[in-house]
């Protein structure tokens, strides 16, 4: 499986190890950094990996920060995103298997590296199921995705508080 994989400076002491990992298990990685812990937005790194989930270039992405909060927070901004904090393998396994999650967000503070390690492989060995349940509620939620874009097209973009 090829897999998007960014952090920020928070993420920077696990990524490293987060990387090799899934290169041990057979994964391609396609990191698109940070390389270094100088202080770095969330949300820059956060668009590196949706772009690649989101063009079809990798097939899951995992990001690397503080808690995961704020990553899956910017993630799931981008439409065809549906990211989730991962820090057990119940939650990593569930999010794909019934809500199709394919960002999954780490947090570096929270997590050490053998479980990340376990969630890590939760998350990818899970399937999206063929329930129609399940189905249906992730087709909604694409649904909810092109409904918001159509409003703001009518208002004309940004909502005047955005900044």
């Amino acid at each position: 499986m090829r897999i998007a994989l960014s952090n920020d400076h928070a993420g920077f002491l696990l990524k490293p190890h987060v990387k090799g990992f899934l290169e041990s298990i057979g994964h391609e990685v396609i990191d698109v950094g940070t390389l270094n812990d100088d202080p770095v937005d969330f949300p820059v790194m956060t668009q590196r990996v949706t772009a690649l989930v989101a063009s079809g270039e990798a097939e899951r992405g995992i990001l690397v920060c503080g808690t995961g909060v704020g990553a899956a927070i910017a993630a799931n901004k981008v439409p065809g995103i549906r990211a989730a904090v991962i820090h057990d393998t119940y939650v990593a396994r569930q999010g794909v298997e019934h809500d199709d999650v394919n960002v999954a967000c780490l947090g570096a503070w929270i997590v050490g590296r053998r479980i990340a390690e376990d969630v890590i492989t939760a998350y990818l060995e899970a399937e999206f199921s063929t329930d129609p349940d399940f189905r249906r509620r992730v087709a909604q939620l694409a649904d909810m995705e092109a409904a918001t874009r159509e409003a703001q097209s009518l208002v004309g973009g940004r909502h005047e508080g955005a900044r």
